[in-house]
């Protein structure tokens, strides 16, 4: 990818940082810089009207296809967004499981009648999405899936249990992977459907789960009867492993360099806070600081050389060390803020840092553990033989 700028280029970059000064200001200050990992109950009500004053000005699917409501952003203009949002510390977005993973799934994969009822209310911030994916037996391994839905009628009717399950409180719908064949021998992904769920309704109880932050982003799902219509699956029934492999590949692609990108504004704090004590004079300190900012400028540049391709559900070999690497590094980042704050650490009215350390200990679990990110590369990246099962 080619980082020069050229002159459309600034000249969008200062549209965007215009818009985002002139709205992070009046009625959502408040919201500025709230909601990101480990804070994600803030400002709930407040964030999802910022959402909607995004979609009011069209600064929502940025990267969408304008025939389906996106201003059809090249990569590079992704980017820039991406990195004015950070800088202008935009709040978390409510929407982004929706825009960044369903709404390219439903672009690439969905039937037309799909993508006339479901992009529209994502584009407008009128409807949430959670993804329901991982089960208390099936997190890395995701081919191991037990919820199971059977058609009746016009309609599957699903049971089930998901589990770490983001924002699902809020959502309005889940996609979910459902097994709607039983396993007969071969490939242990077949018989496995991508399903489009309403979550407010009988038969769909969401519990909170707790973290170490007091924050219960996480949520644990149980499906006992819920019912969606039988046109809401998206490719062919019993291909959804195809479908939800794509899924991964946006996720792995624009949408979690936002992420990468607002770990600069958590540096920064962290660099604030040695000013304030003092430690910043610590030669061990500051060479912490200094490998941090070459950490993240060696991820800056790795995600946008490996991010061709993720535009159409699909990724270049190189990427799948991207997981494995942010999360490595923001976990040693939140464990730098609490050296830098140091003993003060656990009495410190700075709650983003303490926040930044405890929820990245999560980092390195959630999405693929480190241990399978690792097996992921050497099977598929450099062809090594597979694990025995």
């Amino acid at each position: 990818m080619d980082l020069r700028e050229g002159a459309d280029d600034r000249s969008f970059r200062d549209e965007v940082r215009t818009f985002l000064e002139d709205s992070l200001a009046g009625e959502f200050v408040a919201v500025r810089g709230r909601g990101g990992p480990g804070d994600e109950r803030a400002l709930f009500e407040e964030r999802l009207a910022w959402e909607r004053h995004l979609a009011a000005h069209g600064w929502t699917c940025v990267g969408w296809p304008k025939e389906h409501g996106g201003r059809g952003l090249s990569l590079r203009r992704q980017v820039v967004f991406l990195e004015e949002y950070a800088h202008a510390r935009g709040p978390g977005r409510v929407g982004h499981i929706g825009e960044g993973l369903l709404g390219p799934t439903l672009i690439a994969f969905g039937s037309p009648e799909q993508q006339r009822r479901f992009l529209p209310p994502i584009l407008a911030g009128r409807e949430l999405w959670c993804q329901g994916y991982s089960e208390p037996n099936a997190g890395s391994d995701l081919a191991n899936v037990a919820t199971s839905a059977a058609l009746e009628g016009s309609d599957w009717v699903i049971h089930g249990q998901k589990v770490w399950t983001s924002l699902a409180h809020w959502a309005d719908w889940c996609f979910l992977l459902a097994r709607t064949a039983p396993r007969q021998g071969g490939p242990r992904h077949a018989g496995i459907s991508y399903l489009l769920v309403p979550m407010r309704q009988d038969g769909v109880d969401v519990r909170p789960i707790v973290q170490l932050t007091g924050d219960s982003e996480f949520n644990e799902v149980f499906f006992d009867g819920a019912r969606t219509a039988a046109g809401n699956v998206v490719g062919d029934v019993g291909g959804g492993w195809r479908v939800g492999m794509g899924t991964l590949a946006f996720e792995r692609g624009a949408s979690t360099l936002g992420q990468q990108l607002n770990f600069r504004n958590e540096l920064d704090a962290i660099v604030s806070a040695a000013r304030r004590s003092g430690r910043i004079d610590d030669p061990v300190v500051r060479q912490r600081l200094a490998q941090a900012h070459i950490g993240l400028e060696i991820m800056r540049l790795n995600a946008l050389r490996t991010l061709a391709g993720s535009e159409v559900g699909a990724l270049r070999p190189e990427a799948l060390i991207g997981k494995l690497y942010w999360a490595t590094f923001h976990r040693a980042l939140g464990e730098l803020a609490m050296d830098v704050l140091g003993a003060g650490a656990m009495a410190t009215e700075d709650a983003a840092l303490q926040r930044l350390f405890l929820f990245s200990r999560a980092d390195t679990i959630y999405a693929g553990s480190n241990q399978i990110q690792r097996t992921i590369i050497g099977e598929r990246a450099l062809g090594l033989p597979k694990e025995p099962r």
